[in-house]
């Protein structure tokens, strides 16, 4: 036995549990807008603004479906072809469309996102085709229309956990003033969500209290299992004391390790050595009894 593990010191570490807030993956967002508005865009380069930037771009020609575009792609960032069947036909409610399936699809995505990695594309795209698709409008118009209830939510979500708010623990937002006006500030900026605001709060403030009450868990589960190991400690300890199990083990050690006779017969000196080296072992069990 060591001597220092006669001797205790109590230090308490805890560290806070992290997860990451999903970001969005603007290649899956891409992906997934490109298999709605994008078909065949190999052999048609005003696909994009075509399907999903103005009417004034024309019709697209007739497609067999989406086959050329996923060729090679996984489907779980693209809407599959039975759910393009319920996709309008008309550019500016299709771009809608696209932009509430998509932001369900990949993760961490919002309208802001969208905005920002599809409107140069189809910008791009109704410049090969001519005509000037007006995205600025366009995404004013989506805007007044009313977003679905788990768009919202993702989308209140994803700002109420960004660093500067909550966080993604909710460590900020314990208390509820901070909640609240947090979640007032991020029910404004969700365009479309006014039908849903209540239940989306409902939804969040059970996500906060749940957060923070595993955090409390978490920590109290990490005082236990040091208190635990410290008593574990001492009682090892008290019981190498009995019968001077401690210091007779001490000085077999020194005894074999240091000893050139290893205290064998007729070397009495040896053990004598070992023994007032192993002293310190009586000063500690006498602390510990």
């Amino acid at each position: 036995m060591k001597k220092s593990s006669l001797f205790f010191i109590c230090i308490l570490m805890t560290c806070p549990s992290v997860t990451l807030a999903a970001t969005c993956s603007q290649m899956n967002l891409t992906r997934c807008l490109d298999s709605v508005c994008a078909i065949n865009i190999s052999s048609n380069p005003a696909a994009r603004c075509q399907y999903c930037g103005s009417a004034n771009a024309g019709t697209p020609p007739a497609s067999s479906g989406m086959r050329a575009l996923s060729l090679g792609l996984s489907a779980r960032y693209t809407i599959t072809e039975d759910e393009l069947e319920d996709a309008p036909s008309d550019p500016g409610q299709r771009y809608i469309w696209a932009a509430r399936r998509c932001i369900e699809k990949v993760e961490g995505c919002t309208a802001d996102d969208v905005s920002d990695v599809y409107d140069e594309l189809i910008e791009q795209s109704c410049r090969a085709a001519g005509v000037s698709a007006q995205m600025a409008s366009t995404i004013a118009d989506a805007n007044k229309q009313t977003a679905s209830a788990s768009t919202c939510l993702s989308s209140i979500r994803a700002c109420m956990i960004e660093d500067k708010r909550c966080g993604s623990d909710y460590s900020a937002c314990e208390d509820a003033s901070s909640f609240n006006n947090f979640f007032s500030a991020c029910s404004v900026e969700a365009t479309g969500c006014a039908n849903y605001i209540a239940d989306i709060r409902t939804n969040l403030t059970n996500a906060r209290d749940t957060a923070i009450k595993n955090a409390d868990i978490l920590i109290e589960s990490i005082v236990a299992s040091y208190q635990n190991a410290r008593e574990q400690k001492l009682l090892s300890a008290q019981a190498s004391c009995k019968d001077d199990a401690a210091l007779e083990n001490c000085i077999e050690t020194i005894c074999q390790r240091s000893m050139p006779n290893k205290c064998e017969a007729g070397y009495a000196s040896e053990r004598a050595t070992a023994t007032l080296f192993c002293n310190f072992y009586d000063v500690a069990c006498d602390v510990l009894e």
